[in-house]
């Protein structure tokens, strides 16, 4: 069996089965192999019903002391509870739906029951327990068992013999991080890294499968960013332009005056595109710094020397406000814009006419989104390309410019900041700007984190929010609910929470968002959001960018400890957009202090470059289960702040490799890295689940 096979080619997963497996991204085997766990179940030892805590999970050894009894709440809800006890005392079992638990219960027998407990009534109650014989328990303790991202119709014990048949029959050939590396580097090799990733012995067998992976991952994407700065020093700017009053009249025009950041990267960004070599440069600076405006410089600075100018959005609905901001100040500032829209979603016969005016440049500014891309767009004479939260630019986009005859200016904004640390290894091949100012009268976010009993007045707050006309963002880390648990809290879904939601705030508009709907419905709800017909919009965190909304002036994000510091702060970015006061809240469902801790970083400071320094700081190896990986680079295992260590070490190991492949002239193994094509043709890993 081949990395490139289709799942099809495994026993057991026909058209239909795998139709599931494509809603997850999964359609190779190399696919499925990297659909790496989200977690583990580790069954702990037997605790006493005296020392149980709230949102965890235990195994309890006891004996059923009250006859089971069945009580139906409303139609299709029933509840059966009975009481247990051992030597340090008592708690309640609860099952909901289940009334025929009562035929395998005898009142004063004894039981190991599993489940989660909760804290109700001042009483722990364990819910939904399994019931589990002595001789399965003894077989499981202390085990590490895979919990995989699903779907529904798409059980967990379904991916596990998947992933386990793929991988005990997949050819894989020799490894290619040679020996030597991987000794010096204590890296398992990578058939081992793949059974210890998914079928750990003990949790060490995991923490070095998973170091072999990461390490192996960011090796190769560090390999390409190499390759890619070598592009970059090659390319010489054979027209540079000529410096334009009209910036200077556009900055002076304005209602505000540019910060001291501001005035910096646009000297940087202005020497750039007048120097001898092509601009490749990224622009970091949190929400609100000012980035739009550079852009609308560069873009000016362009036109005005008989240039056309591109700006790539990541979704069809930022390219639309892009687009009427543009507008708005081109008929404003009377600038020589001639902007034009060009997204998948416009027809056919609009698509023909757009495409005709850029090709005969009637048209000088070109907003859009991958769409600008495509094979039968042909510029007149386009020089400058500004990309708004694509992370990277890549190999097959260069080529696809190449192709056409063009070499542009690049330019790269991005509201992510990242440790200065990390973006010199992560941005290898970009030069870097740093906005590390806002402008004075921006109002602050206002941040709270609270625990779950807190829940009810958060629901007031949006409600009194929304009768002011505001909109609220409710992040969820989960699509669909799943039954098998990871860590010590309950990871709330966006399709429950939705339905939870709508009985609490009926009088409100509230619908989901979520990576598993088509891309039209994302779309068409983002648009109805943007436009005022959604009051609460209940997302994963697929809205992390690429949604501009000033009107949304409440972000409450569940299980906020099962996020990244640096994510967290991404999230708060969607709100504090426009002049109303904003607020977030960021729900804990943990118990542990280490994780308060954390989380009142993001109490403590609206600076995402202090915050992710932060994460960096206080995340590390231990942090294997729940923490949400970093969204920026959509890599399948790697986070750059969990993982900043083993980032270094590969960023080492990439130099030395590297320099072997120049000193004897030879090609990176680039055709090895799966990983690196799949980034860099801008597929995205799904978001909506919770990686380890």
């Amino acid at each position: 069996m081949k990395l490139t096979d289709p799942i099809t080619q495994i026993s057991g997963i026909g058209e239909k089965t795998a139709s599931l497996y494509n809603k997850l991204n999964i359609y190779t085997i190399y696919d499925l192999i990297t659909h790496y766990p989200r977690g583990y179940e580790e069954w702990n030892d037997i605790v006493a019903i005296g020392g149980l805590k709230a949102q965890q999970v235990n195994a309890v050894r006891a004996s059923v002391i009250s006859e089971p009894r069945t009580v139906h709440i409303r139609r299709n809800m029933s509840i059966t509870s009975m009481c247990v006890r051992d030597e340090s005392g008592a708690c309640n079992i609860v099952y909901f739906n289940m009334p025929y638990i009562k035929n395998s219960i005898d009142v004063g027998r004894q039981y190991i029951f599993r489940g989660r407990t909760i804290l109700k009534n001042n009483q722990m109650t364990i819910e939904n327990p399994k019931i589990i014989s002595p001789d399965e328990f003894a077989k499981n303790v202390n085990r590490l068992t895979p919990i995989y991202p699903t779907t529904k119709g798409l059980s967990v014990n379904a991916v596990s013999k998947a992933v386990r048949t793929a991988i005990s029959s997949l050819t894989l050939g020799d490894d290619y991080i040679p020996e030597d590396i991987r000794q010096k580097y204590k890296l398992t090799d990578n058939k081992t890294a793949l059974m210890g990733i998914h079928f750990p012995s003990d949790r060490e067998a995991m923490i070095g499968a998973r170091r072999r992976l990461v390490f192996e991952e960011f090796l190769f994407f560090i390999i390409s960013v190499m390759v890619l700065k070598d592009m970059a020093v090659r390319e010489i700017n054979d027209s540079p332009m000529m410096r334009i009053d009209a910036c200077g009249e556009l900055i002076r025009k304005l209602p505000y005056r540019l910060t001291r950041a501001q005035e910096r990267v646009w000297a940087q960004i202005e020497d750039d595109m007048c120097s001898m070599h092509l601009m490749n440069r990224l622009v970091q600076g949190d929400v609100g710094s000012g980035k739009t405006i550079l852009a609308i410089l560069a873009m000016l600075m362009c036109v005005m020397n008989d240039y056309q100018a591109a700006f790539m959005a990541p979704t069809e609905v930022l390219a639309n406000q892009h687009y009427a901001s543009v507008l708005e100040l081109t008929e404003k500032y009377d600038l020589p814009f001639k902007p034009v829209l060009l997204t998948s979603a416009v027809n056919a016969k609009q698509k023909r006419r757009i495409k005709e005016s850029i090709s005969l440049g009637t048209v000088n500014v070109i907003i859009g989104t991958q769409a600008i891309l495509q094979s039968d767009v042909d510029f007149y004479n386009l020089r400058l390309v500004i990309t708004d939260e694509q992370h990277r630019f890549g190999v097959k986009q260069r080529e696809a410019f190449a192709q056409k005859g063009i070499q542009p200016h690049i330019l790269v904004m991005s509201a992510t900041p990242i440790p200065r640390t990390l973006a010199l290894i992560l941005y290898g091949d970009l030069d870097i700007s740093v906005m590390d100012e806002l402008p004075a009268d921006r109002l602050p976010v206002k941040n709270c984190v609270v625990n779950t009993s807190y829940r009810k007045k958060a629901y007031e707050f949006i409600a009194k929010e929304a009768a002011q006309g505001r909109q609220a963002y409710v992040i969820c880390p989960m699509v669909e609910e799943c039954d098998d648990a990871v860590g010590e809290s309950v990871l709330e879904n966006v399709t429950d929470y939705t339905k939870k939601l709508k009985e609490a705030l009926p009088h409100l508009r509230i619908e989901p968002l979520h990576g598993q709907m088509k891309p039209a419905l994302k779309n068409s709800i983002i648009e109805d959001f943007a436009a005022h017909r959604i009051d609460v919009l209940v997302s994963t965190t697929v809205i992390e960018v690429g949604i501009n909304v000033p009107n949304a002036t409440v972000m409450m994000v569940e299980n906020a400890e099962r996020f990244g510091l640096a994510q967290l702060h991404q999230l708060r970015g969607r709100v504090g957009r426009g002049k109303y006061q904003s607020y977030c809240i960021f729900i804990n469902c943990s118990e542990q202090e280490n994780t308060t801790e954390r989380l009142e970083v993001l109490n403590k400071s609206n600076d995402g470059f202090f915050i992710s320094s932060e994460d960096m700081r206080l995340r590390g190896p231990g942090d294997l289960f729940g923490i949400r990986q970093s969204g920026q680079f959509h890599f399948h295992i790697g986070d750059i702040y969990q993982d900043a260590n083993i980032l270094q070490d590969a960023q080492s190991c990439a130099a030395e490799l590297y320099g072997e492949y120049i000193n004897n002239d030879k090609q990176p193994p680039l055709e090895h890295i799966r990983f690196w094509q799949h980034y860099d043709e801008n597929m995205s890993s799904n978001d909506d689940f919770i990686n380890i």
